[in-house]
Parts: C-alpha cells; structure tokens; sequence
C-alpha cells in the first residue's frame, strides 16, 4: 500500500496517497476511467481530528479529489486515513464530481474507496439530485431519495421517486437506471416488482414543430400605421355601348 502523508492541517493540512506520478490519460465515451495511478489528495480546515486509539477521522471542510473526480462536504467521518479499502460518510452540502462532466449533489454520501481509488458513491437526500452536461451542451438531469454513482459501469442508479430529463423529455419511475458514458436511461424493476406490484414509468415527449405537431399558428397581419387612409376602391366600369347601324 501506497504511504500516507502524516500531516493534516496543524494536524491535518494536505494529505496524499503517494502513487506512480503518471498522468491519467482522457476518457472517452463508453470508456472507464484509469486514476489507478493518480494519488488521492485530501484536504481539510482546521478543527479537524484524528482519535489515534479508535483511528476515527473527523475532518471539517473536506475535499477528496483523485484526476478529474472531487468530493467536498461540511464534513467527513472514517476509521483511519486508508484508501486501500475503506468507507467514507460525508455529511452537509455535499459535492461530487464525476466523469464525463457529470456531477452529484446531496445532504449525506457514503463513498467507497477500493485499491487506491474511488470505487461508487451513495448519496441520499431530500432529494439528491444528478445533472451532466452533455456535448450538444443540453444538460441532463435527475433527482431521487437515493442515487447510487458506480465508477467502474460508469452508471447512476436512482431508487425512490425517481426522475430524468435530457432536457426535453422526462422520464419517472421507482427506478431509473442512467449510463454516463453513453447517455442513455433504462428503467429497471423495482424492489417490488418481484411480488407482482404493477410499477408504472411515466414518460413525457416534448412535441417538435414540424414532426406531427400541431400546425402553427397564422401570423396576424401588420397593423398599419395611425392616420393612413385607406385604399380608394374604384367601381367596376360600365360596359362601353355598341353603335347602331
């Protein structure tokens, strides 16, 4: 296992989980993201505390970032500054950055850690909530009671009240099950599905003009300006006579 900066502030300042120094290369879509050999960097405020008997972490003002992913909170509890296997709970405004321009907010996470990085994230709240901006720069979003962020599928899971919009179109259920990577959204069987409930998912098509919407309107005419006289109308011209003979 990789060395553990021993300083923290006065106590804990910086941390970081020395590892190789190579940088990680760019993911691409569909593509699961390699910080294997980034360290894990830990910052937190003063007032923060380590129990060396029990080896409980307090820390205040945290953030828990590793390449391109980023965890902040009010604060965050552990047993022992080990990223080799470990369970974080993070508590207050909390904060995550995911791939793909992804990111997640919450009240309370619990954040695994396996080998040296960051493994899946649940978050819950009233409501925790997930947007990603994606490349034609519309921006999907989705809300839950719980959303559970798996870093290898490279998906979120969302249970309980669930919701989805890409947008344009929403998308709810008991479970919403949406991959990052390729932007799609599956709606998956619910706890209680298993017993025979009859689970609905609710979809709402935006209409696109043009594509069997309802016709547009007729733009109303121009009014015309204050004061002008309207056209004169000429009458209809009296048949010329035909000469007698």
């Amino acid at each position: 296992m990789a060395p553990i900066c021993p300083k923290l502030g006065a106590l804990l300042g910086a941390c970081a989980l020395a590892a190789l120094a190579d940088a990680a290369p760019a993911v691409s879509a569909g593509q699961l993201p390699d910080f294997s050999g980034l360290p894990v960097q830990l910052e937190a405020a003063g007032g923060s505390e380590v129990d060396f008997q029990t080896r409980e972490v307090v820390l205040k003002k945290v953030v828990i970032s590793q390449g391109t992913m980023r965890i902040s909170a009010e604060r965050a509890r552990a047993t022992g500054l080990d990223f080799a296997n470990s369970r974080w709970n993070f508590e207050g405004n909390v904060h995550i950055d995911a791939e793909q321009r992804g990111n997640l907010h919450s009240d309370q996470a619990v954040v695994e850690f396996k080998d040296n990085h960051i493994a899946r994230a649940t978050i819950t709240g009233k409501p925790a909530e997930f947007e990603q901006k994606r490349a034609n720069d519309q921006i999907a979003r989705g809300h839950a009671d719980e959303i559970l962020y798996d870093v290898n599928d490279g998906t979120v899971r969302l249970t309980n009240d669930a919701w989805l919009s890409d947008g344009q179109n929403e998308i709810s259920g008991p479970v919403l099950v949406y991959n990052i990577r390729e932007q799609r959204v599956q709606a998956a069987a619910g706890p209680d599905d298993a017993a025979g409930s009859e689970q609905r998912v609710h979809i709402s098509i935006a209409p696109h003009p043009g594509a069997g919407g309802k016709p547009e309107a007729p733009k109303p005419e121009a009014p015309k300006p204050d004061g002008a006289k309207p056209e004169a109308v000429r009458p209809p011209s009296a048949p010329e006579a035909t000469p007698k003979s």
